[in-house]
């Protein structure tokens, strides 16, 4: 079978850019596409640097040719993107986290709102979209990841790295987690003081691989104190998520980490609302809405700070018990919870290539 361009420009089509909502030929992407009999090489030009798709984009090339062109075609990717400053980061002596590329905060003004939920389901997912993941339990005095993971008895392995011991993270369903859960008894209270605390927690982002991650999700405890504040001015961090219920009780704490993240000094860019338990929906009765805690909360945040709803997640018993069994919700996104989580990561992503 001879290869034309015209068959190739024809597949790209099938691949959409999330900055423009238009395929890659569309969006003039495609700058250069070289057929030699059983071999084609694709030149792509990126508009940003930062671009959501630039780091699954030749995968989703290869793949798409492979399957509508020809699997016995190889394909050859080449991404050019403008060239932009490596964000630093302000910690000194750090092991790898300079090699961030995007540091996102899973916030929440009061605890019980489901903030590590969402943190869990949403790391996984983008990891599903073909990121690299990292997730980092911030909940120093209360840590939940190693149990949403199920990975309660497991230790974090030490190796050397340029004469330096240097933790390596915890991987399941494909994102690298570190949580001070995997260093202390289960059952065992930690009374720190905040420096400890603090400290603490800035050893597991500058002394661990996180190798190179797309994105470290930090899974911040509830409210506004010495953690959120060490790691803003320690980190350049990417953005803010926040996590609420429809409650008002909820909704008053969300606006006072929404207002700390906006403040003059620390100016971190809010990507948007989760509104988690937005409606009790019984296993037996999956069509019917219940709205128990209030309605339209997380919509009168999304106003008044002109930002976007990302999800809305139902209340549902089986995400609860997929939390306790340490399998969580978006590992089966043919629910209707999995798929709420799906797209919270895909609104995100599209949100956060509007910032950049």
């Amino acid at each position: 079978m001879k290869f034309t361009k015209e068959i190739i420009l024809e597949a790209l089509k099938r691949i959409v850019d999330p900055e423009t909502n238009k395929d890659l030929v569309s969006s003039e992407l495609i700058k250069n596409i070289i057929i030699t009999e059983d071999k084609v090489d694709i030149v792509v030009e990126l508009k940003k640097a930062n671009s959501p798709i630039k780091n699954s984009l030749e995968r989703v090339i290869k793949e798409v040719i492979n399957t509508v062109v020809s699997k016995n075609l190889t394909v050859k990717v080449n991404i050019l993107a403008p060239q932009t400053a490596q964000k630093p980061i302000k910690v000194q002596e750090t092991a790898k986290a300079d090699k961030m590329k995007n540091i996102i905060l899973i916030a929440s003004g009061k605890g019980g709102v489901g903030k590590s939920t969402v943190a869990t389901n949403l790391s996984i997912a983008v990891s599903q979209l073909g990121y690299k993941v990292g997730l980092l339990d911030a909940d120093i005095f209360g840590p939940s990841l190693p149990k949403m993971f199920k990975v309660e008895n497991v230790k974090p392995l030490v190796k050397k790295m340029d004469s330096k011991d240097v933790i390596i993270p915890v991987e399941k369903y494909g994102v690298k987690m570190l949580s001070i859960g995997f260093f202390v008894e289960s059952e065992t209270a930690l009374i720190w003081r905040a420096p400890m605390a603090t400290n603490a927690l800035m050893q597991l982002i500058n002394d661990a691989d996180w190798d190179d991650v797309d994105f470290l999700f930090i899974d911040l405890p509830p409210g506004t104190s010495d953690i959120q504040l060490t790691l803003v001015q320690n980190l350049e961090i990417t953005g803010a998520v926040i996590v609420t219920t429809p409650q008002q009780v909820a909704l008053v704490d969300a606006k006072k980490a929404i207002d700390m993240f906006a403040n003059p000094k620390l100016k971190v860019p809010l990507l948007g609302i989760v509104e988690n338990m937005s409606w009790f929906t019984p296993a037996e009765l999956p069509n019917n809405k219940y709205f128990i805690f209030g309605k339209g909360g997380a919509e009168e945040l999304v106003k008044k700070y002109n930002t976007s709803l990302l999800a809305q997640i139902p209340l549902v018993q089986s995400i609860c018990e997929s939390g306790d069994d340490g399998l969580p919700s978006v590992l089966n996104n043919q629910t209707i919870e999995g798929a709420s989580f799906k797209l919270l990561a895909e609104n995100m992503l599209k949100q956060l290539s509007i910032k950049i």
